[in-house]
C-alpha cells in the first residue's frame, strides 16, 4: 500500500512553531518585566490576607469580638480624618510591595547527595561494633536508616565531617579502654585522616561526641609571662580546656590565649617535670622556656648529655651556677645539688625546730635542667663511674620542702635506661612529637582525648599534671639564639629574654656576646700587687720562774 504524504501544515510546520514558541516566551517576559510592580503588589496582597486570615485564626473565640471592635473603629477613625482612606491606601501597597518581593531562595534542608552518602558509609562502618544479634529493635543495622543514629552533624567547606553526635546502644562497652579507642581510629579514619578530634563520651545518655579541633598557634615567640614566681607556663592549649588566659605579644597585636601552667613550689603536687619526645620534637626547647622563666626568681643548673651546645646562651649568666656538657662536671654539678638539698633541709629544719622562719637562702628556688641525662650512663658504664642520675634520688625524694625543682628532658626511646627514682618522682609529665596513642598512654598513663597524628610542628604535644586532665600543649618558641637556622624575630625575643653576664670579682662586666660574631675574647686581669705594710713590733712575753726546761728528744742511730 502506497503511504499517504502527510498534510501540509505538519511537513513543513516545525520551523513555525518553534517560532512561534519563541515569540509567546520574548511577549511573556516583556509583559512580565511591565506587569511585575503589579505582580509584586499581588503577591503581598495575597501574603498579607493569609496572615490576617491566620491571625484570625489563632485567636481564641472569647477575644475575636474584642478584635472585630478593634479593627472597625479604626477603620471608622481613618474614613473621618481627612485624607484618611488615599494614606491608608498608599500604606497598604507599600506594606503589599515589601511583603510580595523577591526573596533569595532557602538553603534546602538535610545534607545534600554526597554528605548523605558518607553519613551512610560510616554507619555502615559502625554496624559491627554497635549491633547484636539478641537486640529485637537494633538502632544499626545494615541497610538501615543513619539519620536517627546521628542526630546532629555538620560539614567544613570540603564537604568533610567536621562535627558528629553518635548514639549508640546501651549495652556497648563504653567503659573498656579498648572498645574506645577500635570506635574512635574507625572515626578517625572515615571522617578524615590528617586532623585532630576531640571525642566526648556521654556514658549516661549514650551518646558520643566528635569535634575536629583547630590547630594550636605556632607562631607564640618566648616572652614575659604574667605569672607567679612559683608558676611555669609549659605552652599553650585549647581554649576549651582552661579557663584561663594570658596576654601575649603577637608582633604588634595582642590576644588572650589559654596556657598550661605547672606550679612548683612548697604546696605543689608535681614538683618534678619529666619531658619526652624523638629527636627534634622540642624538648630542648620547652628547657629553654623553662630555664629562662625560672631565672627571673631562683638560680639554675643545667646538665647538657646531648653535647650539642643547644644551652651555650646561658652560661655565665646571672642565676646560672653551671652549664655542664662533660661527665666529670656533670657528676660534680649534681652532687653539689644533693648536698646542697640536704642543707637547705637541715636549715630550714633547725629553724622550725627553733620557732624561727626558714632562712633566706633555702626559699630561693634552685632548678636543676637535665637535658638526656642518659646518655652519660653508657659513658659511665665504660669509665666505670656512677652514674649521675642516681644523684638525683636526693633532690628528687626531698627537694619539694627545699624548694629544688627537677627537670628532665629525654627521647622516648630511652625511657627504659631512666632510673626509677625519675619515673616514679615526676608526676608533671608531657610527650612532644609524633607519637603513637600507646606511647602517650605509656607515658602519661591515660590515653589522649585527641587523635595523635604523624606531621605535627616542632613543640607541639600533650601534656598532663598530676593526675589531671590530658592537654595539647604547643611550647612557645624558644630556639637557641646563637643557631643559624633561626628567624631574626624568635631570635632577638630569646636574647631580650636572657639575663646579664655575672660581674666578675675585679668588678668588670663581661660584654653579651654577638651572635654573628661569636663568644668575645675574654682576657684575664693581670694581678695586683699588694704594697708593703710595715710590721708591727710583738711584745715578748716574761717566762714564769718555775719553768723547767723543756727536754730535747733527739733520734740516735746504732753504728755496728
Amino acid at each position: 500500500m502506497a503511504r499517504r504524504p502527510l498534510p501540509r501544515i505538519l511537513s513543513n510546520g516545525s520551523a513555525q512553531l518553534v517560532r512561534s514558541r519563541e515569540l509567546a516566551r520574548t511577549a511573556a517576559d516583556s509583559a512580565t518585566d511591565v506587569l511585575h510592580p503589579l505582580i509584586t503588589i499581588t503577591r503581598g496582597l495575597r501574603r498579607l490576607a493569609a496572615a490576617g486570615r491566620r491571625r484570625w485564626t489563632e485567636t481564641p473565640k472569647e477575644r475575636r469580638g474584642a478584635l472585630l471592635f478593634l479593627v472597625a473603629s479604626v477603620l471608622l477613625v481613618v474614613a473621618l480624618l481627612p485624607y484618611g482612606p488615599l494614606l491608608t491606601a498608599v500604606t497598604l501597597m507599600a506594606a503589599a510591595a515589601w511583603k510580595g518581593r523577591g526573596r533569595t531562595p532557602a538553603a534546602p534542608e538535610g545534607p545534600d547527595e554526597s554528605q548523605t552518602e558518607r553519613l551512610q558509609a560510616l554507619y555502615e562502618a559502625l554496624v559491627p561494633y554497635f549491633s547484636s544479634a539478641e537486640d529485637p529493635e537494633p538502632l544499626y543495622a545494615h541497610g538501615g536508616a543513619w539519620d536517627k543514629a546521628f542526630p546532629t552533624y555538620a560539614f567544613d567547606g570540603g564537604g568533610r565531617i567536621s562535627h558528629l553526635v553518635v548514639r549508640y546502644p546501651a549495652y556497648f562497652t563504653d567503659g573498656e579502654a579498648e572498645a574506645r579507642a577500635r570506635i574512635e581510629h574507625l572515626l578517625a579514619s572515615k571522617s578524615g585522616r590528617g586532623r585532630e578530634y576531640h571525642f566526648t563520651w556521654d556514658e549516661e545518655g549514650n551518646q558520643l561526641t566528635v569535634s575536629v579541633l583547630l590547630p594550636l598557634p605556632v607562631d607564640i615567640a618566648a616572652q614575659r609571662f604574667v605569672t607567679t614566681p612559683c608558676e611555669t607556663v609549659l605552652g599553650f592549649t585549647d581554649p576549651t580546656e582552661v579557663r584561663r588566659t594570658l596576654p601575649l605579644t603577637f608582633g604588634e597585636q595582642q590576644r588572650d590565649v589559654p596556657p598550661v601552667v605547672w606550679r612548683t613550689g612548697l604546696r605543689s603536687t608535681e614538683p618534678h617535670l619529666l619531658a619526652l619526645g624523638q629527636p627534634g620534637s622540642g624538648t630542648s626547647t620547652l628547657l629553654r622556656s623553662v630555664a629562662l622563666q625560672a631565672l627571673q626568681h631562683g638560680d639554675v643548673v643545667i646538665v647538657d648529655g646531648g653535647g650539642t651546645g643547644e644551652y651555650a646562651c646561658l652560661t655565665g649568666r646571672d642565676g646560672v651556677l653551671a652549664v655542664e656538657c662533660g661527665l666529670t662536671g656533670a657528676l660534680a654539678s649534681l652532687e653539689w645539688a644533693a648536698h646542697e638539698t640536704e642543707r637547705r633541709l637541715i636549715a630550714a629544719n633547725r629553724a622550725h625546730q627553733a620557732g624561727h622562719p626558714p632562712p633566706d637562702d633555702t626559699k630561693r628556688p634552685l632548678w636543676i635542667l637535665l637535658d638526656r641525662p642518659t646518655a652519660f650512663t653508657h659513658l659511665a658504664a665504660a669509665d666505670d663511674r656512677e652514674d649521675p642520675q642516681s644523684l638525683l634520688q636526693v633532690p628528687l625524694r626531698h627537694g619539694r620542702p627545699a624548694n629544688v625543682t627537677v627537670v628532665v628532658a629525654d627521647q622516648l626511646d630511652c625511657v627504659d635506661t631512666l632510673t626509677d627514682p625519675v619515673r616514679q618522682h615526676t608526676r608533671a609529665r608531657v610527650v612532644l612529637g609524633p607519637a603513637t596513642a600507646a606511647q602517650v598512654e605509656s607515658v602519661l598513663g591515660v590515653p589522649p582525648h585527641t587523635t595523635p597524628v604523624d606531621q605535627v610542628p616542632p613543640g607541639r604535644g600533650y601534656a598532663r599534671l598530676g593526675t589531671g586532665p590530658v592537654h595539647r600543649l604547643q611550647v612557645p618558641a624558644t630556639p637557641n639564639p646563637y643557631d643559624d637556622a633561626t628567624s631574626d624575630a624568635h631570635r632577638q625575643a630569646v636574647l631580650d629574654l636572657l639575663p646579664p653576664r655575672t660581674t666578675p670579682a675585679d668588678g668588670e662586666t663581661v660584654p653579651d656576646p654577638d651572635p654573628a660574631q661569636g663568644e668575645p675574647e675574654l682576657v684575664e686581669p693581670e694581678p695586683a700587687v699588694p704594697e708593703p705594710v710595715e710590721a708591727e713590733p710583738v711584745p715578748a712575753l716574761p717566762e714564769p720562774a718555775d719553768r723547767k726546761p723543756v727536754p730535747v728528744l733527739t733520734k740516735t742511730t746504732k753504728t755496728s
